[in-house]
């Protein structure tokens, strides 16, 4: 076994970032995740840089330990072999909207009659019980749905902007992992498929409400909405005499020490400072004194300082400073592993240890159609049809 979803069979129709992420994590769960592309590829396998043609970066990170199986989905002779591989599949997964699944006739009655027992999970940008069902949806527009640029702004950026990482794609790809386990177990008891709908904005929004509900939580309100502590304008890297450090003082025994290590213990006396409900009320006083305090010294001054008292701090990273870092070098997260097609390549880590079914690196992100003779062979389609299919473009196999 390798892997504790190890037997289960996922078809994955998704595409970019937050399915594929979604169906990575599966597949390093020792899941057998069968990656359905359209001819052209995915997306991602076309965003530079790249070393080879169809390998770009960010397809690379997000679809290992998959096999693929290149299919033109508007042809029957495409269709027809995707629910061929459904038919002995545990789980499919799809991001694109359901509207589109229903006009290539891949909806959950018509992928159902030919398993009953499937999972079939959607994620997409909104929930389909409301007036948003049909919108298109992706990562940009998410983030600002949800407020998240309006946030930054408030917060203290010179004007509203998107975070420069896919949160939506990757929060709500953790969604989709959440869902299809769960499912799966709710399978393993009542022996039923069912239909899953992982929405977008609904589920980033959790993330991001869980802080900022504020007096909006009760009824009627009790103030407004939003968490002080996020939207300060000094919660940022507070800057030394010779850099910038990530520091949190947040629980009376961490101000104590603090206040201690300035030599100034008086401000525990202080009604803005006294208490976690008084400086829940006064973010920016805080953290203002933070700011000031902390160019008086270097970074490494205030690390080994704020370290032997016992106060959260961490260096503030670049992204070449990741590659550097020494816990990760010492987990080696970035292992090195050999690509058949693009040579010596970094692959990360499965962030989560296991003391039994430990996931594993088991197969490279795959060339286009790399997998085709071989899925369909174990859907049961005959060489001469398969052959057929290439040479008219229903399918495409790598090599």
């Amino acid at each position: 076994m390798s892997g504790p979803l190890h037997g289960v069979r996922v078809l994955d129709l998704t595409t970019v970032v937050m399915g594929p992420y979604a169906t990575q994590i599966l597949a390093d769960f020792g899941a057998d995740v069968v990656k359905l592309e359209p001819p052209e590829g995915d997306l991602t396998r076309h965003n530079a840089p790249m070393r080879s043609k169809g390998m770009g970066h960010i397809f690379m990170n997000a679809n290992r330990n998959k096999r693929s199986v290149a299919l033109d989905l508007k042809q029957d002779a495409g269709r027809s072999a995707c629910l061929a591989i459904a038919k002995n599949a545990d789980v499919l997964v799809y991001n694109i909207r359901p509207q589109a699944m229903a006009r290539l006739r891949l909806s959950y009655e018509e992928v159902r009659a030919v398993n009953p027992r499937l999972l079939y999970v959607g994620a997409f940008g909104y929930s389909q019980r409301g007036p948003y069902a049909a919108k298109a949806a992706y990562d940009d527009l998410i983030q600002g749905a949800v407020g998240l640029p309006w946030l930054l702004h408030k917060a203290g950026a010179a004007s509203p902007r998107y975070a420069p990482a896919t949160l939506a794609d990757r929060s709500v790809g953790l969604h989709i992992v959440n869902a299809v386990c769960a499912a799966l177990y709710w399978r393993e008891k009542s022996g039923c498929g069912q239909r899953v709908d992982v929405p977008m904005f609904e589920s980033l929004l959790q993330t991001v409400m869980g802080e900022h509900m504020g007096g909006y939580t009760y009824l009627p309100p009790i103030g407004a909405p939003g968490y002080g502590r996020m939207l300060s304008k000094e919660r940022r890297p507070y800057e030394t005499s010779d850099g910038y450090i990530c520091v949190l003082v947040y629980n009376d025994k961490q101000w104590r020490a603090f206040f201690d290590l300035i030599g100034r213990p008086e401000l525990l006396a202080d009604p803005k400072f006294a208490t976690q409900e008084a400086r829940s009320r006064s973010f920016d006083s805080a953290n203002a004194l933070m700011a000031a305090q902390m160019k008086q010294r270097s970074t490494a001054e205030w690390i080994a300082a704020l370290d032997a008292a016992d106060i959260p701090v961490q260096r503030m990273n670049s992204l070449e400073d990741i590659f550097e870092d020494p816990h990760l070098a010492s987990l080696s997260y970035f292992d090195e592993v050999e690509h058949p097609s693009e040579g010596r390549i970094r692959s990360m880590a499965v962030p989560s240890e296991w003391s039994e079914s430990a996931p594993e690196y088991r197969h490279h992100a795959p060339r286009l159609g790399e997998h085709t003779r071989e899925v369909l062979r174990e859907a049961g389609l005959a060489d001469a049809a398969i052959e057929q299919m290439i040479a008219s473009g229903a399918a495409r196999a790598a090599g």
